[in-house]
């Protein structure tokens, strides 16, 4: 197609107003529904145009992107509109189209009011396609967008020229991580590490995270653990003219998605309050009433018609609004839905104690005294307080710290144990590796503890990194022992990985005659002078099938390890021996 066509093409798609509509959801897991919904375009099905890509590009070489993306922003609210979509629309926004001569600020708002849709509903996402210099006319033209009532999200983040900065100088409500950050997350642990800083950002500048192109359940499962709340992404939903309403049905893993081998406690009953809520319908007076009588009672949840949380009252906000001159007298009557507050943090029984505390922490406005509402499939169940929340953190952590490898920092022999049993509980399938380091201690009898100490942390980070947290596990037996569990089925590819990361890292801890030698000399265990070859490691796997874990205790299962590793001890050299539990003699 020649760029005369393309140019045609595209202005019969603006004259005619030939664009497609498709949403796809954004959905909050903590809640179990729907934020939003962020629209995309299509161009006729039967144009070379029909790719946003190509769209895009040829609107923007021909100087009317300012003019296709309010085309685009038109097809999008008309639609919504037309669906009755509920939760907010995500309209995309370039920044060149913002600082385009010919754009009109105000038409987007026009668009709205004509249709009926509140500007608080709508999100502007600004997606960088190439550099942004002037960051004032930027921020101007977003303040217009401020003033009107909407909220901004930044796309893409970590892709673009200058993402940082935009986030630094425009303040967003929401940033998406760019999708290369969340493709096999649950594989690579600088992307965990690059999701948790932006996590950290997001909470000081008061901003909430999206996380955009999910694919697999892994990724999924990763990005909860870690506390990400709003996802978004094919494992959930595809961009559709017909989108889904509800969120329930979109996460049907989630729910089920084993929990991390070293967390303790599955789902949150022993913060469960299972106290009454109020129908969307209960008058003020009467929510009134209900804290007058129980005076321990800090918050009440406010229900739909199907038992799903709406909103919920908080003793002292509510205390704060009847104060004003007359309100007792203006607002006793009324429902509470005038006085509720719509925003609150809303989680399933079957989340954990840690993906909760990252949640709470999170959130700016949650203070100490307002509960949290606790659901079951999105339906109501009772209340959990954040004090309670606080306490059993603590707890956790100083009995995490009273039995963790005083060196690595990683669980030791108690958890390790605890671990172990929890998996057999499970009956799940699994491989358990005993991990130790060939020739270490001549090592470190020759270089030193403190070069040993280092090399213990290498291996320590080099296991980390391998460990997928929604489902492994990695612990310090002591010295140079430790313990992984592995419940991906690429195992085989982790621990090859193990061997070629620590084998790289060490090379730092030798001396060039060793490195250039690949040995070294030092004392045996007789005291006479051997030599030895460079550190490497030795690998036990015990192969553990869920047919046979109802066979087997801790104490049985660390032993067939601990077999493991001293079969491979006897092959020189990197080395790893499998005992498969299916082939044991009964």
């Amino acid at each position: 197609m020649t760029v005369t066509e393309q140019l045609s093409a595209l202005s019969h798609i603006l004259a005619h107003g030939d664009l497609h509509s498709l949403f796809q959801p954004i959905v909050s897991l903590s809640e179990r529904r729907i934020l939003g919904y962020e629209a995309l375009t299509r161009g006729p099905s039967n144009s070379p145009l029909h790719s946003p890509i190509n769209l895009f590009a040829v609107a923007r070489h021909a100087g009317r992107l300012s003019e296709l993306e309010l085309a685009c922003r038109k097809s999008a609210c008309r639609r919504f509109s037309e669906l009755t979509l509920e939760g907010k629309l995500f309209l995309n926004v370039s920044p060149d189209s913002l600082l385009e001569p010919r754009h009109q600020p105000g038409r987007t708002l026009q668009l709205l009011q004509a249709l009926g849709i509140p500007p608080s509903r709508v999100v502007i996402e600004l997606t960088e396609q190439s550099p942004t210099e002037d960051f004032s006319l930027l921020d101007n033209a977003l303040h217009h967008y401020r003033a009107m009532g909407f909220s901004i999200a930044l796309d893409d983040l970590g892709a673009g020229y200058s993402s940082l900065r935009l986030w630094s100088e425009l303040r967003p409500d929401y940033v998406k991580i760019d999708r290369h950050f969340i493709d096999g997350i649950h594989q690579d642990a600088v992307k965990r590490e690059f999701v948790g800083s932006i996590l950290q950002m997001a909470k000081a500048s008061r901003a909430e995270v999206i996380a955009e192109g999910i694919e697999l359940e892994e990724e999924l499962a990763v990005l909860s653990e870690m506390g990400v709340n709003l996802v978004q992404g094919y494992l959930i939903s595809r961009p559709q003219e017909q989108p889904p309403r509800e969120a329930l049905g979109l996460l049907p893993r989630l729910d089920t998605a084993p929990n991390g081998l070293g967390e303790e406690g599955s789902d949150l009953s022993a913060l469960l309050n299972e106290q009454p809520a109020v129908p969307l319908h209960t008058s003020t007076a009467e929510v009134l009433e209900a804290f007058r009588a129980q005076a321990n009672l800090n918050s009440l949840a406010v229900l739909d018609q199907a038992r799903q949380p709406v909103g919920i009252v908080h003793r002292h906000s509510l205390a704060d609004a009847l104060l004003k001159p007359f309100a007792t007298e203006l607002f006793a009557r009324k429902p509470i839905s005038r006085l509720m507050s719509d925003d609150f943090l809303a989680v399933e029984l079957g989340q954990s104690l840690q993906q909760v505390s990252r949640l709470l922490t999170s959130r700016a406005r949650q203070r100490i005294e307002e509960d949290f509402i606790i659901t079951q499939g999105g339906r109501y169940l009772g209340m959990g307080r954040v004090i309670d929340v606080l306490k059993l953190i603590t707890e956790l952590k100083i009995q995490q710290a009273r039995h963790a490898n005083p060196l690595t920092l990683l669980p030791g022999n108690v958890p390790i144990q605890q671990c172990l049993s929890r998996l057999l509980q499970q009956g799940r399938e699994a491989v358990v590796c005993y991990v130790d380091i060939d020739s270490f201690k001549p090592f470190n009898d020759l270089y030193g503890y403190a070069k040993g100490d280092e090399v213990l942390l290498c291996l320590a980070q080099c296991l980390g990194e391998r460990v997928d947290p929604a489902r492994d596990f990695v612990g310090h037996i002591g010295g140079d022992d430790f313990l992984l569990v592995l419940g991906s089925e690429d195992w085989r590819t982790r621990l090859n990985r193990l061997l070629e990361d620590f084998q790289s890292q060490c090379r730092r801890f030798y001396s060039e005659e060793h490195l250039h030698a690949g040995c070294f000399t030092a004392y045996n265990r007789q005291g006479q002078r051997q030599e030895f070859a460079l550190l490497s490691l030795s690998l036990g796997v015990v192969h553990l099938r869920p047919g046979q874990c109802a066979q087997l205790d801790a104490a049985q299962l660390a032993g067939l390890a601990s077999e493991a590793k001293r079969q491979a001890k006897a092959v020189p050299g990197y080395s790893l021996h499998i005992i498969d539990t299916g082939k044991l003699s009964a």
